[in-house]
């Protein structure tokens, strides 16, 4: 059988690889802090006796989009949003500790902080505890101060920031890592309060990238398809030669 049906079906693979990353990105374009994947191709030439004529599409990822979401003001005490390259250490369910740029914190029944999608909050000295009916407020360098009725305001603790020097890796739990052992905190790294940083995947630009790799993936299987009719016809030559 012909090479180009294999190499028109490594390229039909690529466009439809290509389809799922833009539409996981699609689908976060709402996701507070979400860092859109980004996925690149390249070629690999076929070697083999005589001239190098087709290369095959393989995959080569590249990590994700590195640039900042837009940030909107929220006014609410738990919203913080990362500035710079600054990044919230968080408990992952494994235990082992994460990075996110998700801000939207909430607190617990049992009093801890908490991400809205469960992940417990780090401080400096481990998970931060805030006391029972206290307004918490938080300041630009991630201390967490909790304040009663009719009392002073109370520290209880610094959320850790970190300023990763290298991309990280996303786990499968839409978590960062930077490798097996945790970043040192970075006291000069900054929140903003009151805010939160919106996901950095373009809507527009995602959906011209899926129409885009859609007609690839047409393109790829047509290929296919004409291998297939040329297939044919060069069997009934043969058939009528013979």
């Amino acid at each position: 059988m012909d090479r180009m049906i294999y190499l028109s079906m490594s390229g039909a693979k690529a466009a439809m690889q290509r389809q799922d990353v833009l539409s996981h990105n699609l689908a976060n374009a709402t996701t507070t802090g979400f860092r859109a994947e980004l996925q690149a191709f390249r070629a690999v030439p076929i070697r083999g006796d005589g001239a190098t004529t087709r290369a095959y599409a393989l995959e080569s990822t590249v990590g994700y989009n590195q640039l900042p979401g837009a940030v909107q003001a929220t006014g609410r005490n738990l919203d913080v949003a990362m500035k710079g390259n600054a990044w919230m250490a968080v408990q992952a369910v494994d235990g082992t500790e994460a990075y996110t740029r998700a801000g939207n914190l909430d607190v617990n029944a049992e009093g801890t902080l908490m991400t809205q999608s469960g992940q417990t909050v780090l401080g400096d000295g481990g998970p931060l505890t805030i006391p029972p009916n206290s307004e918490v407020s938080i300041a630009a360098d991630g201390t967490v101060s909790a304040k009663a009725a009719g009392q002073a305001a109370v520290q209880v603790g610094r959320i850790k920031l970190v300023t990763p020097e290298a991309p990280m890796t996303r786990g499968d739990d839409g978590l960062f890592r930077a490798g097996p052992d945790p970043l040192d905190a970075d006291p000069n790294a900054r929140l903003q309060d009151g805010a939160l940083e919106g996901s950095n995947v373009s809507a527009v630009e995602t959906m011209v990238a899926m129409i885009s790799a859609g007609r690839q993936f047409e393109q790829q299987m047509k290929l296919m398809q004409t291998s297939e009719r040329q297939e044919q016809t060069a069997s009934k030559l043969l058939s009528t030669g013979g």
